[in-house]
């Protein structure tokens, strides 16, 4: 079965707390979510709640016991699989014993499915309860309880000045984490390749197919355009990996991290993957096959199943299926407009009503990540007012207690990160001895880069304490929310049924009119970062410089070209908004020239 048989959408990976129990909120009605598995600390705080909550047995791993971070891991997924199994079985023994508990289920599933039909059937012709039992096994399963991995988070580990083996890297050991678990998931890769880390794949059985041609663990690739997945997917064929799903997301209309491509848009991606499907499996099967006869292992006759999803600003029901039925895709990701819904996500009262609250120009595309990478937020966030009290009070930085983006070796061989109030002294001392260099204006430009850095480890993972009600330790940081620009069209709290019936249009819960089409809302963000990057070549010119900017431009001009064709021929979705999408594609195209 595929892990979108009971719904053909998913909630994405969001902060490292705000998907961090999903599964245990909603696996059970068949829901695929992504835990993030990057903070061990929360992790363990998290297996130690839920498994009092639901009288789970529970032994504390502490920093101190060897491998700690992966155990750590392994324990709460595996807390995590009992009581979705749980709370599963319950389902469907409310399902066979209520007619009426059948009836709401149908109600909640996409308006076409297997499932639903069957369900349908069951009803209409008064079928057996061994009837309804049959169907259930054959068509209901959890939703899939996936981790997402930073490939290039993968900070070392030192004892004493001796750097340790890669394998407790910290992304080597949360894939250790998640392999060793009973959990039948994904590991979600973002963040592009890391070749030491695809290698490690290979020390684990569960990553290879069986004798019945099935995958135990599986491998999906977040990627952001069709190139980057043809060479991570033959990377991991070499080594007798097949990868499962790629995740297609937008390079800017997306929560946390945005990585921009170079001006290729969703729309084209999507084209190009819908193209080339067949030339991504044939190829990555036959570099599979080869792998696995070089390794004795089984060799499946036929490719294994391949998904194509994307996520990235999606935000009503004919968006949703624009995606499944022109590129069709498996199934779509909606990540922000979860943040507004508790039944699905953790996140603390205060952060939902400024969400809620938020409009467009409240959120924006931030340089507080100190991995360097641009990171969409909001304006208003606790932590955001917390920094600046530290600046004002000339105290800038972080305590950085986990380190976890202690990456920058400016200053120190093992790393630290920028956020940190280590660095932040370090740089700004520098700053302050070259500060003759520089205008007035250009010193405080540099000055604020470097202050401007958030404790990204511990302002991500505070909701979900304040949620359940845990105690936040150590220095004060607030909380740090990452929503994509798409949550300024959700005004108020939803609970999961509505915003379930949402995704399927049975209800709106998009209160303005002025709401641009997803693809329309990334074009702008994209003419936005052509400034900017134009901006930086005038500054300063280079050949690389010129070269960049003019395959930006040029990429964005076929993207608006594939657009006006694409909204002109496929005349089944967005009539109504035509004119619209066509007079906002004239325009950009005009600003572009």
């Amino acid at each position: 079965m595929s892990r979108y048989n009971t719904h053909n959408f998913h909630i994405p990976v969001m902060g490292l707390a705000y998907t961090i129990d999903s599964p245990i909120r909603v696996a059970h009605l068949g829901i695929s979510s992504v835990i993030s598995v990057m903070d061990d600390e929360l992790i363990e705080r998290m297996n130690n709640f839920y498994s009092k909550e639901f009288k789970l047995p529970y032994k504390e791993i502490t920093n101190k016991i060897e491998d700690f971070r992966a155990k750590r891991i392994t324990s709460y997924l595996d807390t995590v699989d009992t009581i979705v199994k749980n709370k599963f079985q319950e389902v469907k023994r409310n399902l066979l014993e209520s007619k009426k508990s059948v009836e709401d289920f149908i109600s909640s599933l996409p308006n076409v499915s297997d499932l639903k039909t069957e369900l349908q059937h069951y009803l209409e012709k008064n079928h057996s309860l061994n009837y309804l039992k049959n169907v259930l096994d054959e068509y209901f399963q959890p939703g899939s309880i996936d981790v997402n991995i930073m490939t290039k988070v993968d900070r070392e580990h030192y004892k004493g000045k001796e750097a340790l083996p890669s394998i407790y890297n910290d992304a080597h050991a949360a894939l250790r984490g998640f392999a060793n678990s009973k959990v039948n998931g994904s590991v979600v890769l973002s963040a592009g390749m890391n070749p030491r880390l695809f290698s490690y794949f290979e020390e684990f059985d569960s990553f290879y197919p069986n004798e019945k041609n099935m995958l135990e663990k599986k491998i999906v690739l977040k990627v952001s355009d069709y190139r980057s997945a043809l060479i991570q997917g033959q990377q991991l064929a070499k080594k007798g990996l097949w990868v499962s799903e790629y995740r297609i997301e937008s390079g800017l209309n997306c929560g946390g991290h945005a990585f921009a491509t170079d001006g290729q848009l969703m729309g084209t991606i999507l084209e190009s993957f819908k193209q080339k499907k067949n030339e991504l499996i044939e190829t990555t099967h036959q570099l599979l096959c080869k792998s696995l006869e070089e390794k004795g292992k089984h060799i499946p006759a036929q490719p294994l199943n391949l998904l194509i999803t994307a996520q990235g600003g999606i935000g009503t029901a004919e968006e949703h299926n624009f995606l499944l039925n022109h590129y069709r895709l498996n199934a779509a990701g909606w990540g922000s407009p979860f943040l507004l819904v508790t039944e699905a996500t953790s996140t603390d009262v205060n952060t939902r009503n400024l969400l809620a609250k938020a409009e467009e120009s409240d959120l924006y595309l931030s340089n507080i990540s100190p991995l360097g990478v641009p990171f969409n937020t909001i304006h208003g966030t606790t932590n955001e007012y917390i920094k600046q009290q530290r600046i004002i009070k000339n105290n800038p930085g972080s305590a950085c207690p986990r380190k976890y983006l202690a990456l920058d070796k400016t200053f120190d061989i093992e790393g630290t990160c920028t956020a940190s109030r280590k660095h932040q002294k370090l740089a700004l001392a520098k700053l302050e001895e070259q500060k003759e260099q520089f205008s007035q204006d250009e010193y405080q430009e540099q000055y604020d880069k470097i202050v401007e850095k958030s404790c990204l480890c511990i302002g991500l993972a505070n909701a979900s304490l304040l949620d359940l009600g845990l105690e936040i330790k150590g220095e004060e940081q607030g909380v740090v929310i990452c929503p994509g620009p798409n949550i300024a069209y959700f005004t108020k709290e939803a609970t999961l049924k509505e915003m379930i019936n949402h995704i399927y249009g049975r209800i709106n819960l998009i209160e303005t009119t002025e709401r641009p089409h997803f693809f329309i809302k990334e074009l702008g963000m994209y003419i936005e970062h052509f400034k900017n990057v134009k901006l930086a070549y005038e500054a300063e010119p280079t050949s690389i410089k010129l070269k960049k900017l003019n395959k930006l431009k040029d990429n964005l001009l076929e993207g608006i070209t594939y657009y006006k064709n694409l909204f002109t021929t496929d005349l089944s979705f967005f009539t109504n908004d035509s004119l619209k999408i066509q007079n906002k594609l004239n325009d950009y195209r005009l600003e572009l020239n």
